[in-house]
């Protein structure tokens, strides 16, 4: 059985927060800056924790460095654990359980979160359906700001788990944007694309994913998740 190193993206993969980050990074920006419109005019599909607050800093013409930038995610997160917690619109994606339970008795298998998300924001937006104690380790928005990098520590975090080398196992990348494709294939990883986010599975396939399908209930998406299973 081949090492096998799976790592999944959260927003619109694993869950769907009903529009909690969003808010909660708007609260942020109030609090920090004043203008709760810094993030108006721009998606956050694919993008890291930190790219977001230093592109809002940006759009307000506000002082961009790191110092800011802890500031507006303090204030983030701090908010998160008030909006994931009334979230009317908050739903765990289909198949992600079974999923779950198939990879965590295989012992080839690391499970770790690949997310944009800083680590302590993908533990108040997993803990509400007990998911975030599901992944032993994980690349984060807080490793680095880039999406093939912070992919890249957790494949790295993913093979010491398995007592491997890097280069010797199997990396899959399970997301649902263009961005997580073309982040896997920056650092030689397949990728198994989900049209459960905002991205239609032919813009999923143009984009280049190793596999598509419409939720991880599909027959497909385990078998190439699993193919020795």
């Amino acid at each position: 059985m081949h090492p096998t190193i799976l790592l999944f993206d959260i927003d619109g993969t694993l869950i769907d927060t009903g529009g909690a980050g969003r808010r909660s990074m708007d609260r942020a920006f109030a609090c920090v800056t004043g203008r709760a419109d810094a993030c108006a005019h721009f998606s956050f599909d694919g993008m890291t924790d930190r790219a977001i607050v230093r592109r809002g800093l940006d759009a307000v013409g506000a002082s961009v460095d790191d110092t800011a930038i802890d500031r507006v995610l303090a204030a983030y997160l701090e908010a998160l654990v008030a909006e994931v917690a009334a979230s009317t619109g908050y739903i765990t994606h289909p198949g992600i359980n079974r999923v779950l339970d198939h990879a965590a008795d295989r012992p080839h298998i690391a499970l770790g979160l690949g997310t944009g998300n800083v680590r302590d924001g993908a533990r108040i937006k997993l803990d509400r359906a007990s998911l975030f104690d599901r992944f032993s380790f994980g690349g984060f928005g807080c490793d680095h700001e880039d999406r093939a990098a912070l992919l890249d520590a957790g494949a790295r975090r993913g093979a010491e788990r398995l007592g491997k080398d890097r280069d010797d196992c199997r990396v899959v990348i399970i997301g649902d944007t263009p961005k997580d494709i073309a982040a896997a294939r920056a650092i030689g990883a397949e990728s198994l694309a989900v049209a459960t986010g905002r991205f239609v599975p032919e813009a999923l396939r143009e984009a280049g994913a190793t596999f598509v399908c419409d939720n991880l209930l599909s027959p497909g998406a385990f078998a190439m998740l699993f193919p020795d299973a």
